[in-house]
C-alpha cells in the first residue's frame, strides 16, 4: 500500500471527476491535500468530506490559467500546509469545434486554462520543492495529444503543450530528486464523455482493444504510483491509461 504520510498534494481541477477521484485516493493513503478549483462550493464541499474520514484537507479558490489568483490562493495555505510534495496538475477544459468554425475565444480559453495553468501553478510550486529535494510533479494530458482527433485542435494543442512541458521540466529539475510525468487517459467516465450520444460512445468503444471506457479510478491509481516513492527512477514520462486504445 502507498503511504503519503507528511505529505502535500496539491490538485488542481479537483471539484470533479479525475480530479476529484484522485484527491480522495491521496487523502485516503495519508497525504494532506490541497483542493484547488473555481468552484469554491464544491471543493469546501469535497474537503468537508474527506474530514470526516479522517484526512485533511484544504480548499482554495483559483483560475489556473491566472498566475495572480494562483499566487494569492497559494499564500493562503496557512501553516499547516507550507509546502508541497505532489503536484497534480488536472485542470482543464474542452471547447469543441472544427478549426474553420473555431472562435479565437474559444481556442485561447482551452489554452489558457490547460497550458498556461499547467505553467503558473508548477511555476509557484516547483521552488518549494526544489529547496526541500524533493517532488513528485504530475500532470494529466490525454491521448488525443498523442493520435490527434478532428473538432479539438484547441484541446490537442494544449494536451500536446503539457507532453513537451513535462520532459523539458524534467531534464530540468532531475538533479534536485524532482520526477516530472504526465498521465495520457484515453476516454474515461466522466461528465464530459457522459454528453456523447450512444452511436457515439458505441463507435468510440469499438475503437478501445479493452472494449470499455476507463474509469476514475484507473487514472487516480496510475497518480499513486507515481506519486510514490516506488516511482522514484522514473521522469519524463507519459503513462498511457487508454484501455489500449493509442499503443
Amino acid at each position: 500500500m502507498y503511504d503519503f504520510s507528511n505529505q502535500v498534494a496539491l490538485v488542481t481541477g479537483a471539484s470533479r471527476g479525475i480530479g476529484r477521484k484522485v484527491a480522495e485516493e491521496l487523502a485516503s493513503h495519508g497525504a494532506r491535500v490541497v483542493l484547488a478549483s473555481r468552484s469554491q462550493a464544491d471543493i469546501e464541499a469535497l474537503a468537508a468530506e474527506i474530514r470526516t474520514r479522517g484526512g485533511e484537507a484544504l480548499a482554495v479558490q483559483m483560475d489556473v490559467g491566472r498566475l495572480d489568483q494562483v499566487k494569492s490562493a497559494l499564500s493562503r495555505r496557512g501553516e499547516h500546509f507550507e509546502k508541497v510534495d505532489i503536484l497534480v496538475n488536472n485542470a482543464g477544459i474542452a471547447r469543441d469545434s472544427l478549426l474553420l468554425r473555431m472562435q479565437e475565444k474559444d481556442w485561447r480559453q482551452v489554452l489558457t486554462t490547460n497550458l498556461d495553468g499547467v505553467y503558473c501553478v508548477t511555476r509557484e510550486i516547483i521552488a518549494e520543492m526544489v529547496r526541500q529535494r524533493y517532488g513528485r510533479v504530475i500532470n494529466i494530458t490525454s491521448v488525443v495529444a498523442q493520435m490527434g482527433n478532428p473538432g479539438q485542435v484547441n484541446y490537442v494543442a494544449s494536451k500536446a503543450g503539457i507532453i513537451g512541458f513535462t520532459k523539458a521540466l524534467a531534464r530540468e529539475v532531475a538533479s534536485r530528486n524532482i520526477t516530472v510525468n504526465a498521465i495520457a487517459p484515453g476516454f474515461i467516465e466522466t461528465d464530459m464523455t457522459a454528453e456523447l450520444g450512444h452511436k457515439a460512445r458505441d463507435e468510440l468503444q469499438n475503437s478501445i482493444p479493452l472494449a470499455r471506457f476507463g474509469t476514475v479510478e484507473d487514472v487516480a491509481y496510475g497518480v499513486l504510483f507515481l506519486a510514490s516513492k516506488e516511482a522514484g527512477y522514473i521522469t519524463g514520462h507519459v503513462l498511457n491509461i487508454n484501455g489500449g486504445m493509442y499503443m
